[in-house]
């Protein structure tokens, strides 16, 4: 099963940015006008289909529980547990061992890889107890490196002590629960929990080619308020659902219904690690004729996202038009509502609701009122032969790519094993 627990870690006092976070925690800090640091990795996590969010809470804690607990941000449901007194990251994890997942994503709560976190997740080690995302660095003497050897990693290299071009830690990690029985007390899962692990041979890497940023410092806190709001707007593709993504048998809504168009699968991980947002955007007459409840329609989605985690891609997000002018339901009985295709009322919602970037967005869709729907959004569009989506979508991306303004080149300033403070 898909993992769908994240956990981030929002406890460290930020005693590098002085007065900034005597009164606010650090993953609190403002990185533009509408968003902290925070809201944007928990939207992150949310829109890769991660539903239980949790805090670690520590320092200014309750400032923390206030903003976030009990809030719904997408489909997912966030909690806040604060620990009673300072134990590091490995006692911070420890206090919260009663409502971790069998495996779950563990994430610092102040720096931001942007990565493909399904494909972290994807199909949890059999033979370790963690997996960690790894970057390749020029030169790894700021940051200290890892020694990887296949899937298994081996070693790991203090800053002072690294030199030369190499990988370093992340900062995100696919853990298992039974991690909890190397942790006896306040501690660092990295400096203390993660070297005895790797002596057993019990962690795994995986090497992500992502922007990643850290606000541990006043320069580091400022280049993200440079960077990351060009970062918050991605572009989106936008695809048909029957017929697209799926062989259309009439009205598909089972479950077990779902086979997928060949390269469809395949397509919608493309376009997750090209960084695009990911809609599905389907008219959905069979519940205005009453064929099948919306209830339906879900689970049929649901099944989708647990086939395309399976590979290590997700869906941001599914909209869909139950309304039709001859509906058998008189409460989906519409002339021409403006969510039904060839009307853009689903792209205009998705735009409103995410931070769409039009250049560089696109739809594919296999019948006309697909494309005019686009059109009317002023989004170009693919007319889909049914054959091979991959193919489809690879020929889209190269046709819009160069409309797209190339994001900031990432910088790496400071990894997780740095923040002390």
């Amino acid at each position: 099963m898909a993992v769908k627990q994240a956990v981030f870690l929002v406890g460290g006092k930020g005693t590098r940015l002085g007065a900034l976070t005597a009164t606010t925690p650090k993953p609190l800090l403002a990185i533009a006008s509408d968003m902290l640091l925070l809201d944007l990795l928990i939207e992150d996590a949310a829109r890769h289909g991660f539903t239980d969010i949790v805090l670690l809470a520590g320092h200014l804690g309750d400032s923390v529980e206030r903003l976030y607990h009990g809030r719904q941000i997408k489909d997912a449901t966030i909690r806040v547990i604060r620990e009673p007194e300072p134990a590091g990251t490995g006692g911070a994890l420890r206090h919260a061992a009663s409502i971790l997942d069998p495996w779950f994503l563990l994430a610092n709560g102040d720096s931001w890889f942007d990565i493909n976190l399904r494909a972290l997740t994807i199909a949890p080690p059999r033979n370790a107890l963690a997996r960690i995302a790894l970057r390749s660095m020029a030169d790894t003497a700021r940051y200290g490196s890892v020694e990887l050897h296949g899937r298994r990693i081996t070693a790991f290299t203090e800053k002072k002590a690294a030199e030369g071009p190499g990988l370093i830690n992340g900062g995100l990690y696919l853990l298992n629960r039974a991690i909890l029985d190397h942790i006896a007390g306040p501690c660092s899962i990295e400096q203390d929990v993660f070297p005895e692990l790797v002596r057993q041979g019990a962690v795994e890497g995986r090497v992500f080619d992502g922007y990643f940023l850290d606000i541990g410092l006043p320069e580091t806190l400022a280049q993200a308020r440079r960077e990351l709001p060009l970062r918050l707007t991605r572009p989106a593709a936008f695809l048909d659902r029957d017929g697209v993504l799926n062989i259309d048998r009439g009205y598909t809504h089972r479950p077990e219904q779902l086979q997928w168009i060949e390269g469809a699968r395949e397509a919608v991980l493309a376009l997750n690690e090209a960084g695009y947002l990911a809609f599905v955007v389907t008219n959905q007459a069979g519940v205005a004729h009453g064929f099948y409840h919306e209830a339906d329609m879900h689970a049929f989605h649901a099944r989708m996202q647990t086939e395309l985690a399976d590979i290590g891609g997700h869906i941001d997000a599914f909209y869909h038009c139950p309304f039709h002018p001859d509906a058998t339901i008189p409460r989906y009985r519409h002339p021409s509502h403006p969510d039904r295709k060839p009307n853009p009322g689903m792209l205009l919602k998705a735009r409103r609701e995410w931070r769409v970037r039009d250049r560089g967005s696109f739809l594919v869709g296999d019948r006309e009122s697909d494309i005019e729907a686009a059109n009317r959004a002023g989004i170009p569009a693919m007319l889909f032969d049914g054959v091979d989506l991959l193919a489809t979508v690879r020929q889209a991306l190269a046709a819009v790519r160069p409309a797209a303004s190339p994001p900031p080149k990432p910088i790496f300033l400071e990894t997780p094993a740095m923040q002390a403070g």
